[in-house]
């Protein structure tokens, strides 16, 4: 065997419409229009994008791809908040629609929340052991219906989603097939050490999503002084190698371990105004030249 470095040709890196305040959240701030966001994204180099949340882009599959293609980007995959945990309510029907979307416009990832059913993610409820089963049982339904259509599936741990905290996230591990999205920042705030998740259980991961995090911030969300848009809007988030998520061990760890999956730059912010989106890019920026350095690691090939 011999080591050889990440090139920039196998980096796999894509943008994501949240780092320009581009959310699903009701009143979630001044939303900045697709050919700015994607505009941007290509003058930074990237070559591929998440699609952001339903209705930034055309939900038909074909005017979706050509959207992306316009601005010379691929599209990696969506993010899909779906109620997993009611026996009534079959995920499957709001899945399918977004598999089509990505088969047809090139992309490979689906990125699956456990949505509680409520918008935002300020708050959440308890499951019974019922509702827990019935949740883990449609992950794996997910896992095959996306594998059938050649796409990965992965589960997001996400606050004020069902799955957030430490032993949630583990739960799902240990009861399910379903491969998982490693956010940094949703995992930290949340109670989990992402670098514990990349270093204990590398097999499972399929996709990563790169946020750093300010930890005083996360804090105050954990013990329930501030909601989490509330910190967001604090400027919870930071550049890559800004914050306390310990990026570049995770990268490190990634690489090491084979990863070949996408990374995701994702910066979750606020905005005020249209003037806010140049620091939103200089942010991408400063976190896309963190991460072309992180990935030159010495790997086995």
């Amino acid at each position: 065997m011999t080591n050889s470095a990440v090139t920039a040709t196998q980096l796999r890196v894509a943008g994501a419409p949240i780092s320009w305040g581009v959310c699903e959240v009701p009143g979630w701030g001044h939303q900045l229009p697709p050919e700015r966001v994607f505009g941007e994204m290509h003058e930074l180099g990237m070559t591929s994008a998440e699609t952001g949340p339903e209705g930034f882009l055309p939900t038909d599959p074909v005017e979706l791809r050509d959207a992306l293609a316009a601005y010379g980007l691929g599209c990696v995959g969506s993010f899909v908040p779906v109620v997993l945990h009611d026996a009534a309510a079959d995920p499957l029907d709001d899945v399918a629609p977004a598999l089509d979307r990505i088969v047809t416009s090139g992309g490979d990832v689906l990125v699956v929340a456990a949505a509680t059913g409520v918008d935002g993610y300020d708050s959440r409820p308890d499951l019974t052991e019922e509702q827990w089963d019935t949740l883990l049982r449609n992950l794996d339904r997910i896992d095959d219906m996306a594998a059938e259509r050649g796409v990965v599936a992965a589960l997001h741990p996400h606050v004020g989603t069902m799955i957030e905290q430490h032993d949630e996230v583990f739960r799902v591990i240990d009861g399910s097939k379903i491969g998982l999205c490693l956010d940094t920042g949703h995992l930290l705030i949340g109670g989990t050490d992402p670098l514990e998740v990349a270093r204990t259980v590398p097999d499972r991961i399929r996709h990563a999503h790169l946020k750093d995090v300010r930890v005083d911030l996360a804090k105050r969300v954990q013990n329930g002084e501030l909601t989490y848009t509330e910190a967001v809007g604090q400027g919870m988030y930071v550049p890559l190698g800004a914050g306390e998520a310990q990026i570049g061990q995770v990268v490190a760890t990634l690489v090491d371990s084979g990863y070949r999956g996408w990374y995701v730059l994702e910066q979750d912010t606020i905005l005020t105004s249209e003037n806010d989106g140049d620091a939103a890019a200089g942010d991408v920026a400063v976190s896309l030249a963190f991460l072309r350095k992180a990935t030159q690691r010495p790997v086995r090939v």
